[in-house]
């Protein structure tokens, strides 16, 4: 089989396709073909070694791929060669071939395809978990969603918008607004008016009654989370799920205590490894809205497997509108 393989850390087109031998599963590990595997922003931390969990190299990076099982490891039940699973792997996606925990597989739904789960991948339950577990989200409140033409910012807005959330989307341009309004949104704010400090909480104001956001999620920090901190209500909750925007901003620790207000970091991955109850309801409740259509897994550009380091590039330089994925065995775009 091909995978693409890291044997030293850097700019990810060091990184090369090799054929390697086809691998058999072991306990507790499901053997599946790879249709689709999302490129994600977190991947280029891994090319780089700069991601918090790796493997010893040389490895295939990839998180989250979906395709159909080929082979199952001793010891694992509830699953069937042939069927189509998500799995939620920390890396091995990037290749025609993927070894998965069976624990963290997820059987998809007749009419939900890989690629729509590739879409889904890593972007809903990091969304899910920060709205209801971080973020407590309840019916009513206000969200902000920074980000929200990206992969979360729209899984965010889609389920905040469900659960009964007014949604604000913050956007780097007005031309936005139509695209994000199919996927939730109440409103924009417009990230790119000037002074930002000041114009992004009169923006949020303008739409609450000059109350604020009870919630916010933030995939980009920087200046743009330093912004939105100064609109959060009374008791408001931001969730920090990335810095896309570049800078880890810091943050005042009286200015919480002043609107009694939380910040918490949400790494998904520990989620996982510590509370599988809880991504195992998030995927459930994901799969289901996605299998009755409540839910869009949106559009994506698709890559073949040889083209890794073109779908990362687009993806980090934004040129991809959408979900990228890399389709091993499928037709490309």
């Amino acid at each position: 089989m091909k995978a693409v393989v890291i044997e030293d850390f850097g700019a990810p087109s060091q990184a090369t396709l090799q054929d390697l031998p086809m691998p058999e599963p072991g306990a507790g590990q499901l053997l599946i073909a790879v249709e689709a595997a999302p490129v994600n922003f977190v991947d280029s931390l891994v090319f780089t070694g700069k991601y918090q969990f790796l493997p010893e190299r040389p490895f295939t990076p990839g998180k989250g791929p979906a395709g159909k099982i080929v082979a199952i490891g001793e010891g694992v039940e509830g699953f069937e060669v042939g069927q189509r699973v998500l799995a939620m792997a920390e890396h091995g996606g990037y290749a025609e071939a993927a070894l998965v925990p069976a624990k963290d597989a997820y059987v998809l739904p007749e009419n939900v395809s890989s690629e729509d789960a590739g879409v889904l991948s890593l972007a809903f339950d990091t969304a899910w978990t920060a709205l209801f577990e971080q973020g407590r989200m309840q019916p009513g409140d206000t969200v902000l969603v920074l980000g929200a033409t990206g992969a979360v910012g729209n899984a965010a807005m889609q389920l905040a918008k469900i659960k009964g959330a007014k949604v604000l989307a913050a956007v780097s341009s007005p031309d936005r607004a139509d695209e994000v309004k199919r996927y939730g949104a109440d409103a924009i704010v417009d990230l790119s008016q000037p002074n930002l400090r000041d114009s992004l909480r009169e923006q949020v104001y303008a739409q609450t009654g000059g109350r604020g956001a009870d919630v916010v999620i933030d995939p980009l920090g920087g200046d743009i989370f330093d912004a939105a901190l100064r609109a959060v209500a009374w008791r408001g909750r931001v969730v920090v799920v990335g810095f896309a925007a570049g800078r880890i901003p810091t943050i005042k620790a009286n200015y919480l205590m002043l609107k009694n207000i939380e910040v918490s970091g949400l790494q998904v991955s520990d989620y996982r490894k510590r509370r599988p109850d809880i991504l195992d309801a998030a995927f459930r409740e994901i799969l289901a809205l996605a299998s009755e259509g409540r839910i869009l897994p949106g559009p994506r550009k698709t890559y073949a497997l040889a083209e890794f380091a073109t779908a990362l590039d687009d993806l980090l330089e934004r040129r991809a509108r959408g979900r990228v994925l890399l389709v091993p065995n499928g037709a490309v775009d």
